[in-house]
């Protein structure tokens, strides 16, 4: 089992991961399957099933879909280019990807959300079609949005979990007992086990520059938002608070009146502001998903300006440890809420973060793991439920808290040797049977808790 800390930290585009990357990187792969085939296309068709159905309005689902049957990648994503294409697609009901003739598609006619059962394969499932010139599909495709932007065909999801054919890794770790032992035994930190393995796949430099840039875009979405105002979009009237809180925190310095709690809404306030840059539409990191983004970048920011001695050059070790721990969540169990609730978003997160901190901060690998555990544990059973399906109530304010309950697990960590009572592998496998048997209701669909007891408007 191997996954790269740049499956597990993916550059995109809010709101969703799932639910906005995902169908946009299906479309793309689909169209790749459309010009691999020898067949003349005159149209295209799709459906979205299950939480891409319910909520698909809300995480934009169908203008992702839309734009990735246009050619638009989440990685290379163009704002005002793509508000000009689907003002174009509107208005002639012609797409022209890349590589392909001029084709026909008419969005609100061509693309349809079933609100029928799920598709078998997972709760996201989205099918996609090419037309020949009567209207008859010549080719068709099923696609799974798994979680964290990753993608599978109805195939691949069929064919189990672990597809991973590239070559062999030094420290091939798929539980966290088996990481702990290999840790023990090479006298290596978790990062050090991570590094040699992303070294074995992509090299040295690949891994510094990429690592670099995933921390500069992560930075710069806490920016952006720590500095943007106004209301987000979506119909909700959800005004941006982290920059209010920021000013008032910053005024508030060097009083008398700095009660020490305050340190909270300085990781909320981080957050929050990756969160609400999510729920505009702007670029954000998956970590692991989009929902979650917020989590690790706060704990990140609070670490380097509060924290006496941190400095950026660990920032490498924070993320290569962080995306160990988030590789075994999403092989052992979900980092999907439509599949596990936002157990498996936020609490995967608030994992991350934990076992990230506790390793910047001197932990011994058995204190990382226990940090990784405390933090889940304490997320177990929370419900996706985004009020009018959008990711912002109670999504944004949740990330603030998945921050502050992930530097508290590392804190709590270090003040142990390691040995604890429930290995996280217990812990994940709790997550897993606990989405398992969560009803449908308080998966992503926003037919369930806040979405149904809260004014959509």
């Amino acid at each position: 089992m191997f996954l790269s800390v740049f499956e597990m930290f993916k550059v995109g585009i809010g709101p969703s991961s799932s639910h906005t990357m995902g169908p946009m990187v299906a479309a793309a792969r689909f169209l790749d399957k459309m010009r691999a085939a020898p067949f003349q296309y005159a149209g295209l068709k799709g459906s979205l099933h299950g939480s891409l159905a319910f909520t698909g309005i809300g995480h934009a689902s169908d203008r992702a879909t839309v734009l990735g049957l246009a050619g638009f990648l989440p990685e290379t994503y163009d704002h005002e280019r793509a508000e000009e294409v689907l003002d174009r697609i509107r208005e002639t009901h012609r797409v022209t990807p890349p590589g392909l003739s001029e084709l026909k598609f008419h969005p609100k006619e061509d693309l349809i959300f079933d609100f029928g059962p799920n598709l078998p394969g997972h709760a996201n499932g989205m099918i996609l079609m090419a037309t020949d010139a009567q209207g008859d599909v010549i080719l068709q495709e099923t696609y799974y949005s798994i979680g964290g932007g990753f993608v599978m065909t109805e195939a691949e999801l069929a064919a189990g979990k672990n597809t991973d054919n590239g070559p062999p890794v030094p420290y091939p770790f798929k539980s966290a007992a088996e990481m702990l032992e290999m840790a023990e035994h090479s006298g290596k930190s978790i990062a050090e086990m991570k590094r040699a393995n992303e070294i074995a796949r992509g090299g040295h430099d690949n891994l510094r520059s990429g690592v670099a840039r995933i921390w500069q875009v992560m930075n710069d979405c806490i920016e952006r938002g720590l500095n943007a105002e106004g209301t987000l979009p979506g119909g909700l009237n959800v005004k941006r608070r982290a920059k209010g809180i920021r000013d008032a925190l910053i005024a508030e310095r060097g009083t008398n009146l700095n009660a020490p709690h305050k340190i909270n809404d300085w990781m909320s306030a981080y957050a929050m502001a990756v969160n609400e840059e999510n729920a505009a539409g702007g670029q954000v990191v998956t970590a692991p998903t989009n929902g979650a983004a917020g989590v690790v970048p706060a704990v990140i920011k609070y670490w380097l300006e509060h924290v006496p001695g941190a400095h950026e050059g660990q920032v490498e070790e924070f993320l290569l440890t962080a995306a160990a721990i988030g590789g075994l969540v999403k092989y052992n169990a979900s980092i999907s809420g439509a599949e596990a609730g936002c157990q498996a978003e936020v609490g995967s997160a608030a994992a991350m973060g934990a076992a990230g901190l506790c390793a910047v901060l001197g932990g011994t690998p058995a204190q990382i793991e226990n940090a990784a555990e405390i933090a889940l544990e304490h997320h177990l059973g929370m419900t996706c439920d985004p009020v009018r399906g959008l990711v912002q109530v109670p999504c944004i304010e949740r990330n603030g808290l998945g921050a502050i309950k992930a530097v508290s697990a590392a804190s709590l960590a270090l003040r142990g040797d390691g040995t604890h009572l429930v290995p996280l592998d217990a812990c994940i496998e709790t997550m897993r049977q606990t989405g398992a048997d969560m009803s449908e209701k308080y998966k992503e669909t926003s037919l369930g808790g806040l979405a149904v007891n809260v004014p959509n408007c």
